[in-house]
């Protein structure tokens, strides 16, 4: 270690990735430290809490083989941060930036501090412009914008990955600005890592996508840094060299694990199903970073996808997140079992920014009536679908079957259109192909 260096050999005890630290002076909150072993092993570590000349250190690779006897600190005076520059587009790096795809180093423009602000109210501008994932219940029904942050919420077993994929795949803005994707994988297997490496490869998508890995093994305190680190990269990205930038977060809910582990180390008091109460704040302070600046060309949006623990969407997890950001889409088991891919279920999905990206000049100027006839249809088709298993098909109507054959050909083909992309244009032809099948009195949104 530096000898200029101040040096603490005063560890009171270890609880899990956490180390008190006694007869301390000048530290910060949030400074960074290395952690030196008796084996010579030098660990990682952040200043969590200050009481008087106590400190508390999480480590982030980790206690295991630190005594409290002879290991040391030097807190080094900075803040975490991270080197940026242009030239991490193409890139694969691990949950804490550093490059894993043996390409060597990355050159940094400048370093910038991981814990970036949520966006000045004051300084905020409005999303206005459509940016197309290729798939249709998204890009009609529940329209993406630059700037915004719509989540997606799945359950256990449902192929969330695999859409994760394919909109980083197939997601594009029409105006041939710049564009790049920052993807976080948080807390994946080795299988699921291999998976994302290759479809991006394979996709020829990797020049224009910043990769950060957080495996399952890797240090549960390493999941607090990825979605910090993707979203300072896709900043200096937007805001410094013009990029339209989409981030893509999966899965916070293993982010939210790591947060109660860690908060369960530093007993701290419990909020909600044990999860620490300012999980809201800690939440609201990684989605607020999207946006669109005053001025500024680039924009960044933020699509979080969660698996809803015991497919529980009043979940602390997906609740509080439907509550800070614009929307979320639904995934549904039931529409996965049938075979539909992707299994959106489009009635309980939302966007609450589409009006500002669709309409004349953007979409088409009837965008907005499309929508409201397939949802209203869609409905209709589903209440049918419950009389049915109820009472049986005898009682229903010439026009109830048409409303019946309406949702099923409504999953099967205009929502399950598989890992082909579509373009607005063939999905609005899609859509007019079903809703023919019904009577034309019936489309009254569509009348003018």
């Amino acid at each position: 270690m530096n000898t200029l260096q101040k040096e603490y050999k005063t560890i009171e005890s270890i609880t899990g990735p956490l180390i008190l630290l006694t007869k301390t002076s000048g530290l910060s909150y949030g400074e960074l430290c290395k952690v030196k072993l008796a084996s010579g092993e030098v660990k990682n570590g952040q200043v969590l809490k200050i009481d008087g000349d106590k400190a508390v250190i999480q480590v982030l690779e980790g206690t295991e083989g630190l005594d409290t006897k002879d290991a040391a600190v030097y807190p080094l005076g900075r803040v975490p941060n991270i080197g940026v520059s242009e030239d991490m587009l193409g890139r694969v790096f691990n949950g804490m930036g550093e490059p894993i795809d043996d390409n060597g180093p990355v050159l940094a423009d400048k370093h910038l501090d991981i814990n970036g602000l949520a966006i000045n109210p004051e300084r905020r501008d409005k999303p206005d412009d459509i940016i197309t994932t290729g798939i249709s219940s998204i890009d009609i029904l529940n329209t993406l914008v630059r700037g915004q942050k719509l989540p997606i919420f799945s359950v256990s077993g449902l192929p969330a990955n695999e859409l994760a994929l394919q909109i980083v795949k197939q997601s594009k803005i029409e105006s041939g600005e710049n564009f790049s994707v920052v993807f976080g994988a948080i807390g994946i297997t080795h299988r699921e890592s291999d998976f994302f490496r290759k479809g991006l490869l394979e996709a020829g998508v990797m020049d224009r996508t910043v990769s950060l890995i957080n495996l399952a093994n890797d240090p549960a305190i390493e999941r607090l840094f990825t979605p910090r680190i993707a979203l300072t990269i896709a900043e200096y990205l937007a805001f410094e060299k013009d990029y339209q930038v989409m981030v893509v977060l999966t899965d916070i809910t293993a982010y939210a694990e790591a947060l109660r582990e860690i908060g369960s180390a530093r007993e701290e008091i419990p909020g909600r199903r044990s999860y620490p109460g300012y999980m809201y704040t800690d939440l609201a302070g990684l989605y607020e970073r999207a946006g669109r600046v005053k001025g500024q060309k680039g924009s960044v949006t933020v699509l979080p996808i969660l698996t809803m623990p015991e497919d529980d969407i009043t979940h602390p997890i997906p609740d509080l997140t439907g509550y800070i950001t614009e929307g979320q889409i639904v995934l549904s088991r039931e529409l996965n079992h049938q075979g539909v891919y992707p299994p959106i279920d489009v009635l309980p999905s939302l966007s609450r920014l589409m009006n500002m990206g669709i309409g004349e000049g953007k979409t088409i100027p009837e965008h907005r009536a499309y929508a409201d006839q397939l949802y209203a249809s869609y409905a209709r088709g589903r209440e049918v679908r419950r009389l049915v298993s109820i009472v049986g098909t005898e009682g229903l109507t010439d026009l109830d079957r048409k409303y019946l054959k309406f949702a099923d050909l409504f999953e099967h083909q205009f929502v399950g259109h598989g890992q082909s992309g579509r373009t607005i244009a063939e999905s609005f032809e899609k859509a007019k192909e079903i809703l023919e099948t019904l009577p034309e009195s019936e489309l009254i949104r569509l009348k003018h």
